[in-house]
């Protein structure tokens, strides 16, 4: 039964001649890395660990739009993977079905050096353990042109003050600029995504401790008025999505822009579909990467503890696994770590950043990864140290809506059905105020939660 089960969900590994290999050896590895060039990384760092060690690993490919109902079904059937490569959205629930072992996982992090690690808030305070290790990660970043601001005599924006206050001083509409560009898209996740940055930084929490929704609060309504504020007095008009909020900050068109650090190589003009076309990047096609700013963490009048919105990347060791498994996640984040990171630095930042010998030891060999698709560059040849050192500090704050109330099936539901979005564009119609939309988005999470618990 198990070798059926696993032959019919895994996806065969055919890379030069590679192919995964069958459930015969100590440590069953599923990665959700599954496109070639990653999983051919994958493999060469499996290699490594199994010439320096001795220990065998199966490699299984699994998708991730299906890895949850995947893991279901192992567990049901007793074909539990050893460890997992996966998105932090499963974890909370993974561990209370009882398929991540946070022991292991706390073992990992302690002998590694949990002062080294970023995001372990996501994954568990300590004190009861960690339910997962982190791996890699990006975080939402506002990007404003630094050139325009000390022009204009601005300060950085790193508060909702701040942010509204340059927004205004540099929106002109008639010269073909605006204060920002921020997606609005009712449909888009990435709406939500960026919404969510806004919202953590104004202390807005998806549910309190007990698991109760909390969100028609005053803070929620200041987040929603604000957003909303910025959509529609300082931002282009009509549907702006993950594409054209990307082409607006490109063609020199707007002073800031909420996106994700996958945007850092097409900046530096690295992409050869995605370059940036403002007037001065004719000449220079990395102007932007050069006289941008960034800020991954801000707040808002209601928190003052900067947040970010960050989506991070965990190996799971699964409660079956034998005790050669932490000794493989420890390979990974060690010898074999910078190896994973160069696969996408861009996407992939360390949250391990160093070693207790050396704090800085992966952050810096990230910064000199080589990036980029058509043309490649390690991101330190176009972004400063002071730029680096304020991404990684921002990775140490990584926060999602949810996560550390143990709420991970609740927002599944909640990016399925997309509520928050279309709330924001009702109120940017003028068909709900901030008070009704707030209100309103109680009412519909509850439902999903409700529906959920069904």
């Amino acid at each position: 039964m198990k070798k059926v089960l696993l032959l019919a969900l895994a996806v065969t590994l055919s890379l030069s001649g590679l192919a995964v290999a069958q459930d015969t050896s100590p440590i069953l590895f599923w990665s959700t890395e599954t496109q070639p060039e990653r999983a051919e990384a994958t493999r060469a760092i499996i290699d490594q660990f199994t010439a320096e060690t001795g220990i065998e690993v199966s490699l299984v490919l699994t998708d991730e739009n299906i890895l949850d109902s995947l893991m279901a079904a192992n567990l049901a059937a007793g074909t539990l993977p050893d460890v997992m490569f996966h998105p932090v959205d499963f974890a909370a629930t993974w561990f209370a079905e009882g398929i991540l072992d946070n022991e292991a996982a706390t073992a990992v992090i302690n002998n590694l050096g949990a002062a080294q690690f970023s995001a372990l808030n996501l994954v568990g305070d300590g004190a009861d353990g960690y339910v997962a290790v982190p791996t890699d990660g990006w975080g939402q970043l506002l990007i404003y042109r630094a050139d325009l601001f000390e022009a204009a005599g601005l300060e950085a924006p790193t508060d909702f003050e701040s942010i509204r206050a340059a927004a205004e001083a540099l929106n002109d509409p008639a010269n073909n600029l605006f204060g920002i560009v921020l997606a609005n898209d009712p449909g888009a996740v990435f709406t939500q995504q960026t919404f969510e940055h806004f919202a953590l930084a104004n202390g807005v929490s998806l549910t309190d401790d007990m698991g109760s929704v909390t969100l028609n609060t005053p803070e929620m309504v200041e987040a929603m008025r604000f957003f909303t504020e910025l959509v529609t007095e300082y931002a282009p008009p009509g549907i702006i999505d993950v594409a054209s909020s990307r082409a607006t900050y490109f063609a020199g068109q707007a002073a800031m822009i909420v996106w994700s650090p996958f945007i850092l190589d097409e900046m530096a003009g690295l992409r050869d579909n995605a370059l940036p076309n403002c007037p001065e990047c004719i000449d220079d096609p990395a102007y932007l990467a050069r006289n941008s700013g960034f800020v991954p963490a801000f707040t808002g009048p209601n928190d003052e503890t900067p947040a970010q919105y960050g989506q991070v990347s965990l190996m799971g060791i699964s409660t079956s696994a034998p005790p050669e498994a932490q000794q493989f996640v420890e390979f990974w984040l060690s010898e074999g770590y910078l190896d994973w990171l160069a696969v996408s630095p861009e996407g992939k930042f360390p949250m391990r950043r160093g070693t207790p010998d050396n704090p800085t030891l992966y952050v810096e060999g990230w910064s000199t990864l080589e990036t980029g698709v058509d043309q490649r560059a390690p991101l330190g040849d176009f972004y400063s140290e002071a730029v680096i050192n304020a991404i990684a500090e921002g990775a140490t704050g990584f926060d999602r809506w949810g996560f550390v109330q143990g709420q991970g099936e609740l927002v599944g539901g909640v990016y399925q059905e997309l509520p928050v979005p279309r709330l924001l564009s009702d109120m940017a119609n003028g068909v709900l105020t901030a008070e009704e939309a707030a209100e309103e988005v109680q009412f519909e999470v509850e439902d999903i939660q409700a529906s959920l618990a069904e």
